[in-house]
């Protein structure tokens, strides 16, 4: 292991090891598969993107399956009397989008990405790197100590479990209830359903009050852009201001 580090330590590579050692708290493996994790496929020539991928995109999904099982066992044992709605809506909270794209900046994975080339790094980009990050720790030293790299690197250090207790993220239950309790009527409706130039699904959904638009949004998913849709209509209609938001 001394020695392992010690050439790491000595090659081309030693500053982009030396500070993978800062967060992993253990001596990376397999380079290239960071090198991967941080390689965007805005970085990919035409070639590449033709032929067997070398950028980020099949990291980012093996790490969003990881990270889900990881924090879903997480739950389970930290809240045995607790129902299923209750785990499934914590974990939505702890790993939604924008909770990973903080968590990847307070670790500093934006400095991997310049290493690698990037120039223009949107918040987007941030959180499905930690996601092709993930990805790269289970490939390179398993299951179980990535397990423990998540628990303690992550859930422990950067998100406070307590607070998002209280905190409803649930924008449409909330506009759902908002509706019963005022004998309103909410409905949804896909503007549009279409794919972007990298083939991915994407949704716009509006939102209706009794008949009549209220707010709209898009997403890659339905479901987050009705979330995103009942967010802005919460807003239109009083019950949420932008400076109380909840995470998303």
């Amino acid at each position: 292991m001394i020695r392992k580090f010690f050439n790491l330590y000595l090659s081309p590579d030693r500053v982009f090891v030396r500070e993978l050692y800062k967060i992993l708290g253990f001596v990376p493996g397999h380079l290239f598969l960071y090198k991967r994790a941080f390689t965007h496929k805005s970085l990919a020539s035409k070639e590449e993107k033709t032929k067997y991928p070398t950028n980020n995109e099949r990291l980012e999904f093996l790490g969003d399956a990881i990270l889900d099982s990881v924090t879903a066992e997480y739950l389970f044992r930290k809240y045995p009397t607790q129902d299923e709605g209750f785990l499934t809506q914590m974990r939505s909270k702890m790993v939604n989008r924008k909770a990973l794209n903080e968590i990847a900046a307070h670790m500093g994975l934006d400095v991997f990405l310049r290493q690698l080339g990037a120039t223009r790094i949107s918040q987007t980009m941030m959180g499905n790197t930690y996601e092709a990050f993930v990805g790269a720790v289970y490939l390179d030293v398993g299951y179980n100590r990535t397990k423990q790299f998540i628990i303690k690197k992550m859930l422990k250090q950067y998100i406070n479990v307590h607070l998002l207790e209280t905190t409803n993220t649930n924008y449409k239950s909330q506009l759902l209830e908002y509706s019963q309790k005022n004998q309103k009527t909410i409905s949804y409706a896909v503007m549009s359903h279409y794919r972007t130039k990298n083939n991915r699904e994407r949704f716009k959904i509006e939102v209706l009050l009794d008949g009549k638009s209220l707010a709209s949004a898009e997403d890659y998913s339905k479901k987050s852009a009705e979330q995103k849709a009942s967010k802005k209509a919460l807003i239109q209609i009083g019950l949420l201001t932008k400076e109380s938001q909840a995470k998303p």
